[in-house]
């Protein structure tokens, strides 16, 4: 559901989605060519390049590729859940099945849960009770897990198991649905890496391991604080003023506040969007600004940037507001 800052940018957007770029969507189409074409072209020169540096590029593509299926799942390029779901089906990003991230990824965009645990399935917080019954060192992981370093070393492991965790808690509850979705998935990534081992030279550990779970370290920085425990909704969520760089491999998703918003604008608006409105927006999320993830890196790579638990030491982020907080012009 979207949320207009007023009637003159709801007119705006309107205009803006009857234009051409907008009908054809074609930096969604050139996008999706880039990266499938990206990604086999390194798998295939795979030899030349070696295989530090090709596993390096697909873990960056990778990521690119998840940063594309965020688009799909928001129904882009297409209106058509599943063409969509077809151009997002590969498994190029090794660990999640399409259709589990997408359901997954849309309860998560019911804001008036966003870092509830239990509720938002994004959440990187606990509860107390969860908290209460953790040993010394799973409290230790835990607060790793939310450093910078930590969220890339750590967090996807925390992921994997979360995920893990849930698929086989539904089928040992008798909840089958998810079933198909696995076993395509698994399928699909069973002939992918014996091809990548036979055709390309790349062994199929180092393809999972190496440029899958590095896929989900790097695309752990976007994640990393991008929501906060707050009390207006609004204000749950980060606006982050990243290089060009980082903006292209996230899609422009670093203008959290704005997608939340507005997830039906396309990725390659969502910078204007937030350009012509920027005061109104900082203004909105409760001054959640961030200049960069180089801020985020130099404040909180080894410290963590809140604590796990819900609601511990956070109330309004009065002990860790965001590094941007007093630098909004």
């Amino acid at each position: 559901m979207a949320t207009y800052l007023d009637d003159t940018q709801r007119n705006d957007i309107a205009r803006l989605a009857a234009s051409w770029t907008w009908r054809t969507q074609w930096p969604t189409w050139l996008l999706i060519a880039a990266i499938y074409g990206g990604w086999f072209s390194v798998a295939t020169h795979a030899r030349a390049f070696g295989l530090p540096i090709t596993t390096l590029l697909l873990a960056v593509l990778g990521t690119w590729y998840m940063s594309l299926q965020h688009e799909l799942l928001h129904g882009h390029p297409t209106r058509s859940r599943f063409v969509n779901a077809l151009l997002g089906f590969a498994p190029l990003a090794v660990w999640l099945p399409y259709r589990i991230y997408r359901e997954s990824h849309l309860w998560h965009h019911d804001d008036a849960y966003l870092t509830q645990p239990g509720r938002d399935p994004e959440s990187y917080f606990v509860n107390a009770g969860e908290w209460q019954r953790a040993g010394q060192a799973m409290r230790t992981l835990l607060l790793f897990r939310n450093t910078l370093i930590g969220r890339m070393l750590a967090g996807p492991a925390f992921s994997l198991a979360a995920t893990a965790a849930q698929a086989l808690g539904r089928v040992g509850a008798g909840d089958w649905r998810d079933v198909p979705a696995w076993l395509a998935h698994l399928a699909a990534l069973a002939a992918l890496s014996a091809w990548l081992q036979q055709a390309c030279g790349i062994p199929a550990w180092l393809f999972i391991v190496g440029a899958g779970y590095g896929s989900l370290s790097l695309a752990s920085v976007r994640s990393f604080h991008e929501h906060r425990v707050a009390r207006e909704q609004a204000h749950r969520t980060v606006i982050n003023e990243a290089g060009w760089w980082w903006r292209l491999l996230f899609l422009n998703n670093n203008y959290h506040l704005v997608h939340h918003d507005l997830p039906q604008v396309p990725w390659f608006a969502l910078r204007a969007v937030y350009r012509t409105s920027r005061q109104k927006y900082i203004e909105r999320s409760g001054f959640f600004l961030v200049k960069g993830y180089g801020e985020w890196s130099r404040s909180y790579a080894f410290a963590p940037v809140v604590h796990p638990v819900e609601n511990v030491g956070s109330d309004c982020f009065q002990e860790n507001p965001p590094v941007s907080f007093a630098t909004t012009s």
